[in-house]
């Protein structure tokens, strides 16, 4: 049995294929070991110029983004479930809580580091929490339209934060909008070499994208931008490079930071989590382990959990799933975790042998890198089609995305899933009562419409409610289902609930449906329920003594049924 989650329904510890760690290890042949390999190789090709790019969009060494990458893909490895799944630094969250983290300390300070090192820990112990105790419906909380929304304000606060290192100029500080404004003005004084590179890194990585994703198309623009920058020697002519790399291996050591900060992270904390449950669901569920088993979300955001926590440990900031690099695995057919494992031995060897090679790639093609990226998560084909066929949803996309570029960015996304579940609210409460007909020559009962002319039992009324039924539609219920009792052709003398869309009831629906059912009994109008199929709803039925009310024999199995027993009286 799945939770809402779409997980197995299955203990933390247990493990439905037999291994408590190491989920993807799980019948492993020995001849999987090339296909790993090779997509290990690819998977690393892929990442190494995305870690870096995104430590540098979050105002860290470009080491720290290999460590994040280290700790995510180890730990996933370990506790995780899905077989493909690659986790580490990612452009999605990294804007977030770069822009909370600048509210209290200074981009790349120690003392921003350290703070960024316990929101990791915070972040990986609410997932682990929301792991252990298969809390995977929370990733359900933001609709697709909020979440497109979300990924065009990241996606443009992305392009914002990387035009100064394209362009050769200062990056201006201050409120999104007038940072714009400034840039604006200094067009001018951009630097063709820093133009040329970050477009031409663009263009590569476009080019190869196109042709085959499994082309290090990233990659291969750092190489020939620092071969470039060398050989034309670039740096004097205003093109930055990225510098001496630290090799220093990251040490253990618990965050130290105050009381004050620690509160302040609090919300900042809780924010992230939900992106990153949400972005981890959705990758887990876009690339199963097995298309014949439902995916363990939960364990998976064990798995992202612990990376986190790590990651923190060793001074790094948040990992999260990343569906790219995830795609990049099992297209390239990967059949385990091992891919990811291979991806961290080949970083370690970077990190060991060959950071001199990295100081003198320019800061313009690490941007070049991050405006493929903002320009990849947007969904550009979601968004004309919620345009079509949904304009109330689409404008939806249009306050998320414009809160999360006027406001702070943690403020905005605040807002955004704040929108989301108003949206869901909403909908709830736009139920209305449904009056059902029988279909011509069947037994079969139909919401009536022009369409599908039916026909009805005299003094009998069947209405239907489409939706969970709680405090945020109950007396539109019962205003409905009065309404129609007035509007009877003839005197009701029975109306039927059909129930097959009320999956639950709370306790205010229950006392409203408590006194419509004795209002109905003392117009001398019978009451009765037919399908009410769902066990929650019939244990409140229970519960809140709405079927003692009721009397007995007025439970039914169809409409047909409950018409035929006490319609003809």
């Amino acid at each position: 049995m799945a939770d809402s989650s779409g997980s197995p329904d299955r203990g933390f510890g247990g493990s439905g294929n037999g291994w408590p760690v190491f989920r993807s290890l799980n019948s492993y042949h020995l001849q999987f070991l090339t296909h790993d390999l090779f997509a290990g190789l690819t998977l690393a090709a892929i990442a190494i110029p995305e870690q870096m790019a995104t430590a540098r969009l979050g105002g860290f060494a470009p080491q720290i983004g290999f460590f994040a990458f280290l700790a995510g893909s180890l730990a996933f490895a370990v506790f995780g479930s899905n077989r493909f799944l690659s986790s580490g630094a990612d452009s999605t969250i990294t804007p977030i809580f770069a822009g909370g983290l600048a509210l209290l300390a200074a981009s790349g300070t120690p003392q921003y580091l350290v703070l960024a090192a316990a929101l990791a820990l915070m972040v990986g112990l609410l997932l682990l929490a929301a792991g252990i105790f298969r809390l995977g419906w929370i990733a359900d909380l933001l609709s697709i339209p909020v979440t497109i929304g979300f990924l065009v304000g990241i996606s443009v606060h992305i392009l914002v934060s990387q035009l100064p290192v394209i362009l050769g100029l200062p990056s201006p500080g201050g409120p999104m909008l007038q940072r714009v404004a400034i840039l604006a003005r200094h067009l001018g004084e951009t630097n063709l070499f820093t133009l040329v590179i970050g477009l031409g890194v663009l263009g590569i990585i476009a080019a190869s994208e196109r042709i085959d994703a499994r082309i290090p198309g990233a990659l291969i623009g750092l190489a020939l931008a620092g071969v470039g920058a060398v050989l034309l020697g670039l740096e004097s002519r205003g093109v930055t490079v990225l510098g001496a790399v630290s090799v220093a291996p990251p040490a253990l050591a618990l965050p130290d930071i105050s009381a004050g900060h620690f509160a302040s992270l609090v919300s900042l904390s809780l924010i992230i989590s939900i992106v990153v449950m949400v972005q981890t669901a959705a990758t887990t569920r876009s690339f199963p382990s097995d298309p014949d088993e439902p995916p363990d979300v939960d364990r998976d955001f064990v798995g992202v959990g612990v990376g986190s926590i790590l990651s923190g440990l060793i001074g790094a900031f948040p990992v999260n799933a990343s569906p790219p690099r995830t795609a990049v695995v099992c297209e390239t057919g990967g059949r385990s975790q091992l891919a990811g494992l291979a991806a961290v031995a080949i970083v370690i060897a970077l990190l060991a042998f060959g950071a001199s090679l990295l100081s003198r790639i320019p800061n313009a093609a690490l941007g070049g890198v991050l405006l493929f990226v903002a320009i990849r998560i947007l969904r550009v084909g979601q968004i004309v089609a919620i345009y079509r066929q949904s304009f109330g949803e689409f404008l939806l996309i249009l306050s998320t995305a414009a809160a999360i570029i006027v406001l702070p960015i943690e403020q905005g996304v605040g807002i955004g899933i704040a929108l989301s579940l108003l949206h869901g609210i909403w909908s709830t409460t736009r139920a209305r009562v449904l009056i059902f007909e029988r279909v011509s020559g069947t037994s079969i009962w139909w919401p009536s419409s022009p369409n599908l002319p039916g026909e009805r039992e005299p003094g009998v009324i069947v209405a239907g409610f489409q939706a969970p039924l709680s405090f945020l539609n109950a007396y539109d219920f019962r205003r409905d289902i009065l309404d129609a009792l007035r509007s009877s052709p003839q005197k009701a003398r029975l109306i039927v609930l059909e129930a097959t869309g009320i999956v639950e009831i709370d306790f205010t629906a229950a006392q409203v449906l408590r006194d419509l059912i004795r209002k109905c009994q003392t117009e001398g109008v019978d009451f009765a329920v037919a399908r009410l199929e769902s066990v929650r709803a019939q244990d409140a039925m229970v519960r809140f003594g709405i079927n003692e009310l009721l009397g007995p024999d007025r439970l039914f199995r169809s409409v047909e049924e409950a018409v035929t027993a006490l319609g003809k009286n």
